[in-house]
């Protein structure tokens, strides 16, 4: 898959004037998913404090009038266009964790895909993993109820509904995607394959084979066999 294939699948292809034999709802679409990238676009080659709606406008070759119709600012286009960004993340850790296998089998896939995603789609990263903290309340608001997801997602995935075990679990993607964070920072993204063996010899194995996830009968519980 090429870099930034699945952000520019979004965009789609530009409507020029003239018949084009499309319905209105699908221009006002194609429109605000042109907008979207945009915004993904230049907050992740500027930074969201510094990205302008100018730049949205620039790029996405819409007029400020349309703009408007869509979104009442800049803030609010960051907010959907970073829903655009875990849609694209959450859609292929989700596909993963869907699909037959062992619990670490699953979890394994679901790693692959949520890195590689990342190493292929450098923009959507930096917005889903950096420029987030610069939005402000509301998207990091969401991005909260993102990783209680992927929390979630993992749990489920694990068997883990005990307290203690969903501690766990928010501490293992905690621990994702602070790693993962560090090296879309540092615009490394050939090191994001690399992390996902570490992860699963040195943390996810343990969690699901020892006492954390896998409840072991002791000899002092009535279910322990006699």
């Amino acid at each position: 898959m090429e870099r930034g294939s699945l952000l520019k699948a979004r965009a789609g292809g530009k409507l020029h004037g003239g018949n084009h034999g499309i319905a209105p709802e699908e221009v006002v679409a194609a429109q605000r998913a042109r907008m979207l990238v945009a915004m993904i676009e230049a907050a992740a080659d500027k930074g969201y404090a510094a990205a302008t709606v100018a730049d949205v406008l620039k790029r996405a070759e819409v007029s400020r009038m349309t703009f408007y119709q869509h979104f009442a600012n800049k803030e609010a286009c960051f907010l959907a266009a970073y829903d655009m960004a875990v849609e694209i993340v959450m859609t292929r850790i989700t596909g993963a964790l869907a699909a037959d296998g062992t619990p670490l089998e699953r979890i394994d896939r679901a790693l692959d895909a949520y890195f590689s995603t990342l190493a292929q789609e450098p923009q959507v990263a930096k917005v889903f993993l950096v420029e987030v903290y610069a939005a402000g309340r509301p998207v990091l608001e969401r991005r909260l109820a993102t990783q209680a997801a992927l929390v979630d997602g993992f749990a489920e995935a694990l068997g883990a509904t005990r307290p203690h075990q969903q501690l766990a679990g928010e501490a293992v993607i905690g621990a994702v995607v602070s790693l993962a964070t560090n090296r879309v920072v540092a615009g490394d993204f050939a090191a994001l394959a690399g992390l996902r063996e570490p992860l699963m010899s040195s943390l996810i194995r343990n969690l699901v084979c020892g006492r954390t996830v896998v409840r072991r009968p002791r000899a002092a519980d009535p279910a322990s066999p006699r």
